[in-house]
């Protein structure tokens, strides 16, 4: 409710309501983070194009088949893939204004995120244990630069999400915890996406080679 600076005839202040712009920041957020999204898009497309250069320039070292273990990455893989459908539930759950079922889901979520990481930082120190650090051949920094940056953003995800779970469970689902949820959401799942490229180029065909 707003006050005017109108006075009506019989002396009273004449009041109306004002309807909140919520749909407009919401919508001014989103195209900001979608603006946000497709520059990391850019960063992520530089990042392919050294691996498909320098992806065969093993310098006498490992070469990619040797390092690579499929089962592995297929099991963080699935990691990633079942938390973006865990997500979408959490997601399905803020929109129905159902608060424990979508903390719930936030939770599964950052598990999955977390095992996620946990794997590929255990491949990374089975890698350097072996020898395959970044500086040893230009395959293995531009292996390094791509993945490495892909769980970065993995690991930033994560910390919004907690951080989220705790304004949910705090303030509830209001509208700009929702749209908040919403952005984390385009977030993770561009993740996903990235993700399924570097399993297709990097190790999957990594591994013909």
């Amino acid at each position: 409710m707003a006050q005017s600076n109108l006075i009506a005839a019989d002396g009273t202040p004449v009041y109306w309501e004002t309807e909140p712009h919520h749909h407009e920041s919401g919508g001014s957020t989103l195209l900001g983070f979608w603006l946000y999204i497709m520059s990391d898009c850019l960063i992520f497309a530089m990042l392919f194009a050294s691996w498909g250069v320098y992806g065969r320039n093993f310098a006498g070292g490992p070469a990619s088949h040797e390092l690579f273990d499929l089962k592995l990455v297929a099991l963080n893989t699935a990691l990633l893939l079942f938390s973006s459908i865990t997500y979408g539930f959490a997601m399905i759950a803020a929109h129905a204004k159902r608060q424990k079922a979508t903390l719930g889901w936030l939770v599964v979520t950052l598990l999955f995120g977390l095992g996620f990481l946990g794997v590929e930082l255990y491949e990374f120190s089975h890698m350097l244990h072996e020898g395959a650090g970044p500086s040893r051949s230009a395959f293995l920094s531009s292996f390094y630069a791509l993945v490495g940056t892909h769980g970065l953003h993995v690991t930033f995800g994560s910390i919004w999400l907690i951080v989220l779970m705790v304004q949910v469970s705090r303030k509830g689902l209001m509208a700009a915890n929702v749209r908040r949820l919403e952005c984390l959401s385009l977030f993770w799942h561009f993740l996903d996406v990235v993700w399924i490229g570097v399993f297709t180029f990097v190790y999957l065909l990594g591994s013909m080679a």
